[in-house]
């Protein structure tokens, strides 16, 4: 592997970007709504495997209050080789300084997370955009 990180928009293909989504597999994500949501985010980490796109992710930031880390994704031939671990470090080691970092874990990774010092939040809630498909995958409960 010869990989490069990068911490700007510079150059993203946003078409290769939601294909590392769907494939990771974190579901379907538009390319203009990724440009979007990744302009919007304060912090931001590509890794590329020569030219090749195989991991990022991304921190929606205050600069004060509030790091929102999300939207970690590895191609699956990429997956255990410990870069969804050093995306998530550099994004908390960036968002350094905020009163409270928060993500949330789709089921079945917490205990990734929880290696990397987060703890599990009682008093989270959530309103997503289709509910029952969130209540389906086991993101929020009744």
């Amino acid at each position: 592997m010869n990989l490069h990180w990068q911490y700007s928009l510079d150059n993203i293909d946003w078409q290769e970007l939601s294909e590392l989504y769907r494939q990771a597999p974190l579901g379907e994500k538009k390319p203009n709504a990724l440009q979007q949501a990744f302009n919007n985010s304060l912090f931001k980490c590509f890794v590329f495997d020569n030219n090749k796109l195989v991991a990022v992710g991304r921190a929606l930031a205050d600069g004060v209050d509030c790091s929102y880390i999300c939207d970690i994704a590895v191609l699956p031939n990429y997956q255990g080789a410990g870069l969804g671990k050093k995306i998530v470090q550099h994004l908390v080691e960036s968002s350094r300084g905020h009163k409270k970092i928060i993500l949330y874990a789709y089921p079945g990774k917490q205990t990734f997370y929880e290696k990397l010092g987060f703890k599990p939040m009682t008093t989270a809630m959530a309103i997503f955009e289709n509910q029952t498909q969130a209540m389906e995958w086991g993101l929020i409960r009744e």
